[in-house]
């Protein structure tokens, strides 16, 4: 993709995101600040649906090469985009995130490999999507975190090993740069809604399972280890405090940055960003790719943040009296 067609690109996608704003403000497609909420301002909601938009948009010019996984990216962005409107029930959300990831593993032809795997991978996905929408809790941590991981899995298609064409990588990229102007700020002009947060996660999630096939490396899933690490530790602790863990909450490591610490919303962000980011570089450059090496990583990455989360928060909030 040459310099003049991402220019074009940017200004396409950055128009395509203000008139989903003025759509979003004529039906008030609106986040309302509540009792959970890390926010105190009304802010409109669904701004994240430019990272659908953009590669919904990607075949008129590049063509169907991945059609498969685009129709699921439809379907799951639309009922996301519905539930960000009014909610839809647990089943039909479901049911349609079913049918989005089992496009998604048409496309990788994951269809072919032992029930074992396709039952790992689905929980895996459905895992993934759920923890990185959890995650999107304050103004410009989905975008950060998104830029950082799709650079680094640039740079891994463009000098490890090609996966994917790299338009597509690039065309992602764009669209979460057109977000982040409007999100990675003090007072955020959108938030990305879960038409945004679902959306990337299932855009980030088809680029990861591409390289680990292709690679047979499982070291590559790492570049959402910290996202993994807060989501379940999180769970684990809401259980111990037995918590229903179905219902909303403020009790992820970096909410209570936020709402109990007072750290500046974009403070947290870039420090979750820049950590993944030095795990990435971690990975790539230094780490040995072998199943041991990334269980024993993931072992003493969790211990850490463990470590961390109790030296910080302590135990009394962590598992209660």
């Amino acid at each position: 993709m040459n310099l003049m067609l991402i220019l074009t690109g940017f200004i396409v996608l950055f128009l395509a995101e203000l008139l989903y704003f003025k759509i979003a403000g004529r039906f008030n497609i609106i986040d309302q600040p509540n009792h959970r909420s890390s926010h105190s301002n009304v802010t409109l909601r669904g701004g994240g649906i430019i990272f659908s938009i953009a590669l919904l948009l990607y075949p008129l010019y590049f063509g169907f090469e991945y059609g498969y996984f685009l129709l699921g990216l439809g379907i799951i962005s639309f009922i996301s985009f519905v539930d960000d409107i009014k909610p839809v029930s647990n089943k039909i959300r479901i049911a349609f995130h079913l049918i989005a990831v089992a496009l998604l593993f048409y496309q990788l032809d994951l269809f072919n490999l032992s029930i074992f795997w396709i039952i790992l991978a689905l929980i895996l996905v459905i895992g993934s999507i759920n923890a990185i929408n959890f995650m999107d809790g304050i103004n410009g941590i989905t975008g950060s975190y998104a830029l950082i991981t799709l650079c680094t899995l640039l740079y891994v298609n463009i000098y490890i090993v090609e996966f994917v064409t790299t338009d597509l990588l690039i065309t992602s990229i764009i669209s979460v740069l057109v977000f982040n102007y409007f999100n990675f700020r003090k007072k955020a002009k959108c938030f990305a809604g879960d038409v945004g947060s679902v959306g990337i996660a299932f855009i980030i999630l088809f680029f990861l399972l591409l390289v680990v096939i292709k690679t047979e490396d499982f070291s590559y899933l790492l570049f959402l280890l910290l996202y993994g690490l807060d989501t379940i530790t999180t769970i684990f602790f809401r259980l111990i405090r037995k918590e229903n863990i179905f219902e909303a909450h403020r009790s992820h490591f970096y909410q209570y940055w936020a709402n109990e610490k007072k750290i500046p919303h974009l403070a947290i962000s870039a420090i979750y960003a820049s950590a993944q980011l030095a795990i990435n570089a971690l990975i790539i450059f230094w780490m040995p790719h072998t199943i041991f090496i990334f269980f024993l990583f993931l072992i003493f990455t969790t211990i850490i943040f463990l470590v961390c989360r109790f030296a910080v928060e302590g135990s009394t909030r962590l598992i209660g009296d």
